[in-house]
Protein backbone atom coordinates (compact mmCIF):
# COMPACT_ATOMS: atom_id res chain seq x y z
CA UNK A 1 0.00 0.00 0.00
CA UNK A 2 1.47 3.42 -0.53
CA UNK A 3 0.53 6.78 0.81
CA UNK A 4 0.28 8.87 -2.31
CA UNK A 5 2.56 10.93 -0.79
CA UNK A 6 5.18 12.72 -3.47
CA UNK A 7 8.60 11.30 -2.38
CA UNK A 8 11.42 14.08 -2.68
CA UNK A 9 14.86 12.04 -2.57
CA UNK A 10 16.90 13.59 0.16
CA UNK A 11 20.42 15.11 -0.38
CA UNK A 12 23.49 12.32 -0.32
CA UNK A 13 26.03 14.08 1.60
CA UNK A 14 29.36 11.70 0.89
CA UNK A 15 32.48 13.22 3.31
CA UNK A 16 35.67 11.27 4.10
CA UNK A 17 39.79 11.98 4.53
CA UNK A 18 41.56 12.10 1.63
CA UNK A 19 42.64 8.62 -0.01
CA UNK A 20 39.39 6.62 0.90
CA UNK A 21 37.95 7.25 -2.45
CA UNK A 22 34.81 8.88 -1.71
CA UNK A 23 35.37 11.26 -5.23
CA UNK A 24 35.35 7.90 -6.90
CA UNK A 25 32.21 6.44 -5.30
CA UNK A 26 30.08 9.60 -5.89
CA UNK A 27 31.42 9.99 -9.40
CA UNK A 28 29.99 6.40 -9.82
CA UNK A 29 27.09 6.47 -8.50
CA UNK A 30 26.45 9.46 -11.21
CA UNK A 31 27.93 8.26 -14.13
CA UNK A 32 26.41 4.68 -13.52
CA UNK A 33 23.02 4.98 -12.37
CA UNK A 34 19.75 7.40 -13.41
CA UNK A 35 18.40 9.98 -11.06
CA UNK A 36 21.63 10.79 -9.89
CA UNK A 37 23.14 14.64 -10.11
CA UNK A 38 26.07 16.11 -8.62
CA UNK A 39 25.85 19.67 -7.00
CA UNK A 40 28.43 21.91 -8.96
CA UNK A 41 29.99 24.01 -6.24
CA UNK A 42 30.53 27.80 -6.27
CA UNK A 43 33.98 29.25 -5.67
CA UNK A 44 35.82 32.36 -5.94
CA UNK A 45 39.02 30.79 -7.15
CA UNK A 46 40.01 31.60 -10.50
CA UNK A 47 39.63 28.18 -13.11
CA UNK A 48 42.39 26.65 -14.04
CA UNK A 49 43.62 25.46 -17.46
CA UNK A 50 40.87 23.21 -18.92
CA UNK A 51 37.62 23.35 -16.22
CA UNK A 52 34.33 24.68 -17.80
CA UNK A 53 32.08 27.17 -15.72
CA UNK A 54 29.13 25.39 -14.34
CA UNK A 55 30.67 21.88 -14.73
CA UNK A 56 33.58 21.78 -12.67
CA UNK A 57 32.54 24.78 -10.84
CA UNK A 58 30.08 27.83 -10.53
CA UNK A 59 32.62 30.48 -10.97
CA UNK A 60 31.95 33.71 -9.32
CA UNK A 61 33.60 36.98 -7.49
CA UNK A 62 34.28 36.97 -3.78
CA UNK A 63 31.18 40.03 -4.03
CA UNK A 64 28.87 37.65 -5.67
CA UNK A 65 29.81 34.91 -3.56
CA UNK A 66 29.76 36.85 -0.07
CA UNK A 67 25.37 38.77 -1.65
CA UNK A 68 24.98 34.37 -1.66
CA UNK A 69 25.79 33.83 1.67
CA UNK A 70 24.30 37.31 3.13
CA UNK A 71 20.67 36.03 1.38
CA UNK A 72 20.89 32.73 2.17
CA UNK A 73 21.60 31.29 -1.17
CA UNK A 74 24.19 29.02 -0.03
CA UNK A 75 23.34 25.71 2.44
CA UNK A 76 27.48 25.57 3.16
CA UNK A 77 30.28 27.38 2.72
CA UNK A 78 33.94 27.35 4.07
CA UNK A 79 37.34 29.63 3.07
CA UNK A 80 40.29 27.49 1.80
CA UNK A 81 43.57 28.51 1.12
CA UNK A 82 42.09 32.16 0.24
CA UNK A 83 39.58 31.49 -1.82
CA UNK A 84 35.97 30.51 -1.21
CA UNK A 85 33.49 27.82 -2.14
CA UNK A 86 30.09 26.83 -1.04
CA UNK A 87 27.49 24.78 -1.72
CA UNK A 88 24.02 26.50 -4.03
CA UNK A 89 20.82 25.62 -2.45
CA UNK A 90 19.14 25.88 -5.75
CA UNK A 91 21.34 22.84 -6.88
CA UNK A 92 19.69 21.07 -3.86
CA UNK A 93 16.17 22.06 -4.48
CA UNK A 94 16.32 21.83 -8.41
CA UNK A 95 17.21 18.24 -8.34
CA UNK A 96 14.68 17.23 -5.84
CA UNK A 97 12.08 18.84 -7.76
CA UNK A 98 13.14 16.75 -10.49
CA UNK A 99 12.31 13.57 -8.23
CA UNK A 100 16.76 13.19 -8.48
CA UNK A 101 19.49 12.27 -5.73
CA UNK A 102 21.93 15.25 -5.83
CA UNK A 103 25.00 14.03 -4.75
CA UNK A 104 27.41 16.48 -2.65
CA UNK A 105 30.89 15.43 -2.20
CA UNK A 106 32.52 17.66 0.53
CA UNK A 107 34.76 17.67 3.61
CA UNK A 108 33.04 17.11 7.46
CA UNK A 109 32.40 20.78 8.16
CA UNK A 110 30.24 20.98 5.27
CA UNK A 111 28.34 17.81 5.85
CA UNK A 112 27.59 18.93 8.97
CA UNK A 113 26.63 22.98 8.20
CA UNK A 114 24.17 21.13 5.40
CA UNK A 115 22.60 18.88 7.93
CA UNK A 116 21.85 21.88 10.50
CA UNK A 117 20.33 23.74 7.22
CA UNK A 118 18.75 20.42 5.58
CA UNK A 119 17.75 18.08 8.55
CA UNK A 120 16.50 15.18 5.95
CA UNK A 121 19.97 14.73 4.32
CA UNK A 122 21.71 11.59 4.28
CA UNK A 123 25.41 12.05 6.03
CA UNK A 124 27.50 8.87 4.78
CA UNK A 125 31.01 9.00 5.87
CA UNK A 126 33.46 6.50 3.91
CA UNK A 127 35.95 4.94 5.86
CA UNK A 128 39.22 3.71 4.89
CA UNK A 129 39.98 0.12 5.66
CA UNK A 130 43.01 0.58 7.58
CA UNK A 131 45.76 2.93 8.65
CA UNK A 132 47.64 1.18 6.22
CA UNK A 133 45.58 0.81 3.47
CA UNK A 134 45.03 4.37 4.01
CA UNK A 135 48.62 5.34 3.62
CA UNK A 136 48.88 3.09 0.66
CA UNK A 137 46.72 5.29 -0.81
CA UNK A 138 47.96 8.31 -0.17
CA UNK A 139 51.13 7.55 -1.34
CA UNK A 140 50.31 5.23 -4.32
CA UNK A 141 50.83 8.13 -6.75
CA UNK A 142 53.95 8.85 -5.69
CA UNK A 143 53.44 12.36 -6.17
CA UNK A 144 52.98 13.67 -3.13
CA UNK A 145 56.00 14.92 -0.42
CA UNK A 146 55.99 13.04 2.49
CA UNK A 147 55.32 16.06 4.17
CA UNK A 148 51.92 16.50 2.51
CA UNK A 149 51.13 13.02 3.09
CA UNK A 150 51.61 13.21 7.15
CA UNK A 151 49.74 16.56 6.68
CA UNK A 152 47.21 14.35 5.04
CA UNK A 153 47.01 11.50 7.74
CA UNK A 154 46.78 14.14 10.40
CA UNK A 155 43.72 15.57 8.46
CA UNK A 156 42.15 12.44 8.59
CA UNK A 157 42.79 11.55 12.36
CA UNK A 158 40.59 14.65 13.25
CA UNK A 159 37.79 14.00 10.45
CA UNK A 160 37.13 10.75 11.81
CA UNK A 161 36.40 12.35 15.10
CA UNK A 162 33.23 13.81 13.41
CA UNK A 163 31.79 10.15 12.36
CA UNK A 164 29.85 10.19 14.81
CA UNK A 165 27.74 12.72 13.65
CA UNK A 166 26.86 10.66 10.47
CA UNK A 167 23.99 8.82 9.40
CA UNK A 168 25.85 5.76 7.97
CA UNK A 169 29.58 4.90 7.49
CA UNK A 170 30.86 2.82 4.25
CA UNK A 171 33.90 1.01 4.54
CA UNK A 172 35.53 1.26 1.22
CA UNK A 173 37.96 -1.93 1.21
CA UNK A 174 36.61 -2.50 -2.16
CA UNK A 175 35.64 -0.12 -4.74
CA UNK A 176 32.61 -2.02 -6.32
CA UNK A 177 31.23 -3.58 -2.48
CA UNK A 178 31.40 0.53 -0.99
CA UNK A 179 29.52 1.79 -4.67
CA UNK A 180 26.86 -1.37 -3.75
CA UNK A 181 26.41 0.05 -0.22
CA UNK A 182 25.98 3.70 -0.61
CA UNK A 183 23.63 2.33 -3.71
CA UNK A 184 21.64 -0.23 -1.43
CA UNK A 185 21.43 2.73 1.60
CA UNK A 186 19.83 5.67 -0.99
CA UNK A 187 17.29 2.82 -1.98
CA UNK A 188 16.18 1.90 1.17
CA UNK A 189 16.25 5.91 1.89
CA UNK A 190 13.73 6.02 -0.91
CA UNK A 191 11.58 3.69 0.56
CA UNK A 192 11.43 4.48 4.39
CA UNK A 193 8.25 5.64 5.58
CA UNK A 194 7.48 9.51 5.30
CA UNK A 195 10.14 11.27 8.06
CA UNK A 196 8.80 13.05 11.12
CA UNK A 197 10.78 16.14 9.74
CA UNK A 198 8.97 15.80 6.22
CA UNK A 199 5.90 15.82 7.99
CA UNK A 200 5.27 19.52 8.26
CA UNK A 201 5.64 20.50 4.89
CA UNK A 202 3.33 17.55 3.81
CA UNK A 203 1.13 18.49 6.17
CA UNK A 204 1.05 22.33 4.89
CA UNK A 205 1.02 20.87 1.41
CA UNK A 206 -2.07 19.28 1.74
CA UNK A 207 -3.89 21.68 4.07
CA UNK A 208 -3.40 23.76 1.06
CA UNK A 209 -4.35 21.30 -1.40
CA UNK A 210 -7.84 20.56 0.65
CA UNK A 211 -9.00 24.18 1.23
CA UNK A 212 -8.54 24.35 -2.65
CA UNK A 213 -10.97 21.67 -3.34
CA UNK A 214 -13.54 22.99 -0.65
CA UNK A 215 -13.23 25.94 -2.15
CA UNK A 216 -14.07 24.15 -5.61
CA UNK A 217 -16.91 22.27 -4.26
CA UNK A 218 -18.43 25.41 -2.83
CA UNK A 219 -18.39 26.72 -5.85
CA UNK A 220 -20.03 23.67 -7.68
CA UNK A 221 -22.60 23.46 -4.87
CA UNK A 222 -23.11 27.25 -4.98
CA UNK A 223 -23.43 26.65 -9.19
CA UNK A 224 -26.13 23.94 -8.80
CA UNK A 225 -27.81 25.65 -6.49
CA UNK A 226 -28.10 28.58 -8.98
CA UNK A 227 -29.27 26.09 -11.78
CA UNK A 228 -31.79 24.90 -9.63
CA UNK A 229 -33.74 28.10 -9.14
CA UNK A 230 -33.83 28.74 -13.00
Amino acid sequence: MTTGLPYRPSPLVLAAPSGTGKTTIAHALVERFEHFVFSVSATTRTPRAGEKDGEDYEFVSREAFEAMMREGALVEWAEVHGNLYGTPRRNIQDAQDRGEHVVLDIDVQGARQIKERIPESVLLFVFPPSADALWGRLTARGTEELDEVRRRLRAAHRELEEAAHFDYIVVNDDLERAIARVRAIVEAESHRPLRALDLPGEVSRLRREIEAQVQQSEGRIHRRQQAGTE
